[in-house]
């Protein structure tokens, strides 16, 4: 596709891509349907046959949660319009995926028998969600802007405007592109009373997941509340914790959190090795020095 697009330059022009594929991109409301009042023929939602009631797709739409679908024999994509511009973004590129995917085509709406299976159901979303971060970021040029470079958060979110992707994609995407050790933790503010979520995605590098095994959720929560602070917007704070890998070896990670209105995000990279022979597992002061 992007060989189609002349290989272009960031950010991606979601609209030469439509063309591209001959696809038709409409928005809707839950609270106007027009969208839903044509006729639309041989879709199926499980086993039900949409003929003359377009507003079953509806019905299923909101009932879902769904903020974006692919609909094959239509070549449509139909998007929330309700969602912020950057996220419009990525679920149509995400549908986008869908389409070009042709074995998705016969299991997006799912059957009594197999098709919805959350093995299933888990594979398909993974691969269209993989192939939009590769699409978003145009392959290759993003990590080639990425890897052998040290980043803080900042750098990501310029990253992020440069390619036309929201800060928390962008994050998830460096993690998994880098070749050294390194973490994100995204979700709700991580000290907060009520705070339901606060490692909703725990992204981490292949070198990490090689060399940091035993590292958990927990153990990335733990570091990061060390020094949090209760802010609701903005720079949380940021601390050193000292880490151990598989070989037994003591390792310092440089960790960096930021509220935005959508999420707490966390990005932490290995930075150097400890001379101490003693493991001590992961710990971190409140001000950020090794303990």
């Amino acid at each position: 596709m992007l060989r189609g697009l002349g290989n272009p330059e960031p950010p991606l022009d979601l609209d030469q891509v439509f063309e591209l594929l001959k696809l038709d991109a409409q928005f809707y409301t839950t609270t106007e349907d027009g969208v839903f009042r044509e006729t639309i023929s041989r879709i199926k939602v499980g086993t039900i046959q949409i003929f003359k009631r377009p507003m079953l797709l509806l019905e299923a739409l909101v009932k879902s949660e769904l903020k974006a679908l692919y609909i094959p024999d239509k070549k449509r994509i139909l998007v929330d319009s309700t969602l912020p511009d950057l996220k419009v973004r990525w679920h149509t590129a995400h549908e986008v995926v869908h389409s070009i995917c042709d074995w998705h085509g016969d299991v997006l709406f799912g059957d009594n028998f197999s098709t919805l299976s959350q093995g299933c159901h888990e594979q398909i979303e993974a691969e269209a969600n993989y192939g939009t971060g590769r699409l978003l970021t145009l392959q290759d040029r993003f990590i080639q802007q990425v890897c052998g470079a040290t980043l803080t958060l900042k750098d990501i979110s310029n990253i992020g405007k440069t390619f036309g992707n929201t800060w928390t994609s962008t994050l998830w995407r460096v993690v998994e592109s880098l070749d050294i050790p390194a973490f994100a933790v995204i979700g709700t503010h991580p000290n907060r009373r009520g705070s339901l979520e606060p490692c909703r995605y725990f992204i981490r590098s292949r070198r990490f997941e090689q060399e940091y095994g035993t590292f958990s959720e927990a153990d990335a929560l733990a570091a990061i509340r060390s020094y949090c602070n209760y802010k609701t917007l903005g720079p949380l704070g940021a601390g050193e914790a000292q880490v151990t890998n598989s070989r037994g070896e003591e390792t310092i990670f440089l960790l960096e959190t930021f509220a935005h209105q959508h999420d707490v995000i966390t990005f932490a990279y290995l930075t150097r090795k400890t001379t101490s022979l003693i493991s001590i597992g992961t710990s971190i002061r409140g001000d950020g020095t090794v303990c």
